[in-house]
């Protein structure tokens, strides 16, 4: 998955991609790199980001994904925790939703995905992004993680989402201190015992550059390539980064390592 950030303040690629020119030439970039799927988000949600409007954030994310669209044949999710976003995104040619919250944002959500019949990913996060990084405090990680992810998708389900159409986030970097998200990498095989395919974000988080003392997350790539490494060979389904040419190689060889029979 591919991830396109239509925003000024995201914490990687922030304002690279504000005009249509630049989003086009960056989504080509990523499907000829290898992409299955393009991720398209106008609200950042990096730790202390800021709320920004439904109108602001609609201006974004649509004409982005219809001028995608119109030249692209490859699954478009849009990341968004708002049902009106959604369904314009749907309307404008959008596949399935990335849905940070796991619908606890907006109660509409559920109900939309369950009315198109797309995909949702459902991500565990505790609060929101300005007040996630005071929500760390676990008893059991793993055990609370998976609760929480088997509680919404239950409720998914019983809103009339078929169970073909849910994956799973276990969210890293979402309220989780460094060492917990690498406790969490080591655990992604346990979330498979849920049932539904388990998408990983990892691309240039803060954990590994805390692990390489590097404040700038361009220079994360390596580290993250090791990153997804580790998360394909504990059986993640889908990697969401953002350089998709490098960690594409990396994850044919990790494939070829760990997943090929």
């Amino acid at each position: 998955m591919g991830i396109l950030n239509i925003t000024p303040d995201s914490f990687s690629d922030g304002g690279k991609y504000n005009d249509l020119t630049n989003v086009l030439i960056q989504a080509r970039l990523q499907v000829d790199s290898g992409a299955d799927i393009l991720d398209i988000g106008g609200q950042s949600t990096r730790p202390n980001a800021q709320q920004i409007s439904l109108e602001e954030e609609l201006d974004r994310v649509v004409p982005a994904i219809r001028a995608i669209r119109a030249q692209l044949d490859i699954p478009i999710s849009v990341d968004t925790t708002r049902a009106q976003v959604a369904q314009s995104a749907l309307e404008a040619g959008a596949n399935m939703i990335n849905d940070i919250s796991a619908g606890t944002y907006d109660s509409n959500m559920f109900s939309l995905v369950a009315q198109w019949e797309i995909p949702i990913v459902l991500m565990h996060i505790r609060g929101n992004p300005q007040t996630m990084s005071q929500l760390t405090d676990y008893q059991d990680l793993e055990k609370e993680i998976k609760a929480f992810l088997l509680g919404r998708s239950h409720v998914a389900l019983e809103t009339g989402i078929k169970p073909e159409n849910l994956i799973l986030d276990p969210g890293i970097g979402f309220a989780k201190k460094s060492q917990q998200n690498i406790e969490l990498i080591k655990e992604i095989q346990s979330f498979k015992t849920i049932g539904y395919p388990l998408l990983v974000g990892l691309s240039r988080k803060s954990f590994i550059g805390e692990i390489l003392q590097q404040r700038d997350p361009l220079k994360r790539e390596w580290g993250t390539a090791a990153a997804c490494s580790a998360a394909i060979a504990y059986r993640a389904d889908i990697l969401r980064v953002h350089n998709v040419e490098a960690i594409f190689e990396v994850a044919k060889v990790a494939d070829a390592i760990w997943r090929e029979k």
